[in-house]
């Protein structure tokens, strides 16, 4: 009976992240679906009133923050689109 719940096929999974997400973490995510949230990436926010699109007026340290997250999130997902209009490209 141990066997035969095995695989057929050896099943290869890659190691754990060195930085799980909690399902609390995920929640508060949610505040920014289907929204440009630069300014609230920016200022480390989960305040409805932060997830805007714009950011040029962001301070030094909060731009870094920013570009923290789009290298974060780059480095785990692919582009699938942009938010339509978004004039904060650059």
């Amino acid at each position: 009976m141990a066997g035969r719940f095995e695989p057929k096929v050896p099943v290869r999974l890659n190691p754990p992240k060195d930085d799980p997400i909690s399902v609390e973490e995920l929640a508060k995510a949610t505040v920014f679906a289907g929204k440009d949230a630069s300014r609230a990436l920016g200022k480390t926010s989960t305040k409805p009133e932060d997830v805007r699109p714009e950011w040029h007026d962001l301070e030094d340290k909060e731009i870094e923050t920013l570009n923290d997250w789009i290298t974060f999130f780059s480095k785990r997902y692919n582009v699938v689109g942009v938010v339509e209009g978004a004039e904060n490209m650059e």
